[in-house]
């Protein structure tokens, strides 16, 4: 066993078991901001994520791919930052997750919450994907109405990004946690990564991953944004973008 100088304990047996990722009915991916893997696994700082942690699957060995935020999202969303390095504005006509699971005859929808920036939300980014945006406000109650893969975007205020750890985790528990309850019990899935880190050495991040067959444990399995997406691709039975054709998907954490 080995212990964090942050008190989580780590079972590095839990990396031993691998296989192929599950087929899940929906996934629901959620980027919070700003905060490194050790601020919020600091006793207290986030107690409902920490909880997801405890009961799922947590990565000590995430991390962004690049700062600032914007080139973090578009990794996740398309497999490639495309050398953009600031929060501007760009059209960006090339590959990305909504157009392939289109191909793959399934459906994406990005939902961003009221005040969200055009920076956070990179469907918007992308000429054949602005219209799977929806406002938050649209998310299903009936979430068997969900579609195949999800991204939900909180604002400045929620998203840890301007409001406290505090704040974002309070809100992750209202607006996620009857989806995470739900989706145990029902071949679904809730990812919870952030997009970059404060600016440490490592741009080492949070990442849970939290449902049905995922085996409970602290994993120290590398992955970053390309990794997730890759992931989310072999489930998906879509194509490889960018990057992540050259990752592995996530193999250290599903139940057999």
């Amino acid at each position: 066993m080995l212990v964090l100088a942050v008190g989580i304990v780590l079972d590095q047996g839990a990396v031993a078991s691998a296989g192929a990722p599950p087929k899940y009915d929906h996934i629901v991916v959620v980027v919070m901001e700003n905060h490194s893997f050790d601020q919020i696994v600091q006793p207290g700082a986030a107690p409902y994520l920490q909880k997801l942690a405890e009961d799922g699957a947590l990565f000590y060995n995430s991390h962004g791919v690049a700062h600032p935020s914007q080139p973090n999202y578009l990794a996740l969303f398309s497999g490639s930052t495309y050398g953009i390095r600031d929060d501007g504005f760009h059209e960006i006509a090339a590959p990305n997750l909504a157009a392939r699971l289109h191909a793959a005859g399934k459906a994406f929808s990005g939902y961003a919450e009221a005040g969200s920036p055009r920076k956070h939300n990179p469907w918007e980014s992308f000429t054949d994907a602005k219209g799977t945006g929806k406002s938050l406000t649209e998310f299903p109650r009936d979430f068997a109405r969900l579609s195949a893969v999800s991204f939900v975007i909180p604002n400045l205020a929620n998203d840890m990004h301007d409001g406290t750890v505090a704040q974002g985790d309070s809100w992750l528990k209202a607006h996620l946690g009857t989806y995470a309850n739900w989706s145990r019990g029902h071949n679904s899935l809730l990812i919870i990564t952030f997009d970059e880190d404060n600016y440490g050495l490592e741009n080492r991040i949070f990442t849970v991953f939290y449902g049905a067959g995922i085996k409970p444990g602290r994993y120290a399995e590398k992955v970053d944004h390309y990794t997730l997406l890759r992931t989310i691709e072999d489930i998906e039975s879509a194509a490889p973008l960018g990057a992540t054709v050259v990752k592995t998907a996530i193999s250290s954490i599903w139940q057999k």
